[in-house]
């Protein structure tokens, strides 16, 4: 007879609501921060204050791509997407991720003439903003901390955040610097810092967003892990043909031959319902399976 299985496994995205309150507000306050890098950092000809405003601008449309992702993700399935429209979340994941390394090249060459040809810069005046920029960075990035490990796009905006909190400090640094030593060369240091952090904070969400766009499995899954959950169940003697993909940053699906037990033919529904029930707690939400019993018969089911 079948277990009662009254779990509850669709709490591993966080609520739409909470997500789109932290967007939003992360939204404006980024947008709000960009404005003012923009000025002081032409008031002071600072370099690191405007890349650093050019990286928080790439944020801000980032956190509103992320937005409508999972606004979409919400939306009903139909006759011409018949998952509806999860698989925005990877599609805006991996535009993040690029967006944040073009904006790597922009800095770096701009760090380089800066190099080349240094200019007289206000420290004290990049400090203090730099200083508004770590809270309004940290404040964002404490938004996200809830939902950092359940979702791509979410871990996506959290790493935006605090990398940037960590930026502004270091931006800090260097007009406490330059106030007391009028070192002008450690503005542009400072901007190749902020290249360097920024690649190590993107390139394993680069890496994760496209092979999950290239129908890769998830980086939690693997065949092997996944076959010998579902050997576990009785009546399931081999598993192959097994393609494992994600549908968006928070659900993934499996499609699989199940090879059964002759003396378990009529009892087929019950091990569908167990390989379903097994293959939930290891994050794996939509699944088919097409059973091959050794006596002869072949059809197709799907959970």
């Amino acid at each position: 007879m079948p277990h009662d299985h009254a779990h509850h496994h669709h709490d591993h995205a966080p609520k739409i609501t909470h997500l789109t309150r932290a967007f939003v507000i992360g939204i404006i306050l980024n947008t709000a921060f960009v404005i003012a890098e923009v000025i002081g950092g032409f008031y002071t000809h600072s370099l690191s204050l405007l890349t650093d405003a050019g990286h928080n601008l790439s944020d801000v449309a980032s956190l509103a791509l992320a937005l409508l992702a999972f606004k979409l993700s919400g939306v009903a399935k139909n006759n011409q997407y018949t998952y509806g429209y999860k698989r925005s979340t990877i599609i805006v994941s991996l535009l993040n991720a690029i967006i944040l390394m073009l904006a790597v090249v922009i800095i770096a060459y701009e760090a380089v003439m800066r190099f080349i040809h240094p200019e007289p810069i206000a420290g004290g005046t990049i400090a203090w903003i730099a200083f508004a920029g770590i809270l309004v960075n940290a404040s964002t990035a404490w938004l996200f901390v809830q939902g950092k490990e359940k979702d791509l796009n979410i871990k996506g905006a959290y790493l935006h955040m605090a990398v940037d909190a960590v930026v502004s400090f270091g931006v800090v640094v260097s007009g406490v610097l330059i106030y007391f030593t009028h070192w002008f060369w450690v503005d542009s240091l400072v901007s190749v810092i902020i290249v360097l952090v920024i690649i190590g904070g993107t390139w394993n969400l680069l890496k994760e967003s496209l092979r999950l766009s290239l129908d890769g499995i998830p980086k939690e899954l693997n065949l092997e892990k996944v076959t010998a959950a579902m050997l576990k169940i009785e009546g399931v003697l081999d598993v192959h043909h097994l393609h494992i993909w994600a549908l968006s940053t928070t659900e993934n699906a499996l499609t699989a031959h199940v090879v059964i037990d002759q003396k378990a033919i009529n009892s087929f529904g019950y091990i569908k319902e167990e390989l379903r029930h097994e293959l939930l707690h290891i994050n794996i939400q939509h699944c088919t399976f097409e059973p091959e019993f050794l006596v002869e018969s072949y059809s197709n089911t799907s959970c």
